[in-house]
């Protein structure tokens, strides 16, 4: 499961009883090496959906990480692309391995939280990968504002999701477990960490991005094995 560069169990443990942005500090020399992190040939093949290099000027990545999303973005804008994440750590992870990434678009990066995006109006593209756990439900309408502010009219909004996992795999009730056991652990501890399983799923994410006037457009089948399964919306600021 973890590369032997990866987090130790006593570490993850460590993590797990901070805060998120707590954690992800801790966490981000050795993130790369830990299966959190979306792969490679996810990323490529969803931002290849944007288009061909330099056919956008601007791009937002939401919850950064160590900028794996923003090496795919850098090639295929012409001017600028920012990472944007709530933990410092990962943001100074991001900066040092882009060192020397293809493409020539300025690389930015911005420290905050994702419900608070401070951008209007700023870019054509904008990406979140892996990081829809760390929204609480209540709170996704808010997340989607936020990135319809940021997005410039015609703007698109790309991401990986899936559609509700059927109640007979073994998955589905993997991941219920692990969100009961979350939310005992918040209940009892503080402060709370929160990283849940089976959340933004497709019929909810096109609820709430058709509600703030997008076209949504799911694209199924489209990522190499064993990601297969796995959905690639584009969403299209009206």
């Amino acid at each position: 499961m973890f590369h032997r560069q990866g987090p130790t169990f006593r570490e993850l443990a460590t993590q797990a009883l901070t805060s998120v942005e707590r954690g992800y500090d801790l966490l981000a020399p050795k993130f790369d090496y830990t299966p959190f992190r979306t792969p490679d040939p996810v990323l490529k093949v969803a931002v290849e959906q944007l288009g061909p290099p330099h056919s956008v000027a601007s791009a937002l990545d939401v919850c950064c990480g160590t900028g794996a999303a923003m090496r795919f973005l850098r090639p295929l804008a012409r001017e600028r692309v920012v990472g944007f994440d709530l933990s410092q750590g990962m943001i100074e992870e991001a900066n040092r391995r882009l060192h020397g990434a293809p493409g020539d678009a300025r690389l930015d990066f911005i420290r905050g939280d994702a419900l608070e995006l401070p951008f209007d109006s700023e870019f054509d593209v904008v990406t979140s990968f892996g990081a829809f756990g760390h929204i609480l439900e209540e709170d996704e309408p808010r997340l989607v504002r936020g990135i319809t502010r940021a997005l410039r009219p015609g703007g698109r909004f790309l991401f990986v999701t899936s559609h509700p996992p059927s109640m007979l795999r073994p998955g589905f009730w993997l991941a219920k477990g692990f969100n009961a056991a979350m939310r005992v652990r918040n209940a009892l501890w503080r402060p709370p960490f929160v990283m849940y399983y089976l959340t933004f799923l497709v019929p909810r994410a096109r609820a709430l991005l058709e509600a703030e006037g997008f076209t949504v457009e799911v694209r199924d089948g489209i990522l190499p094995e064993p990601f297969t399964p796995l959905s690639t919306v584009i969403a299209t600021k009206r």
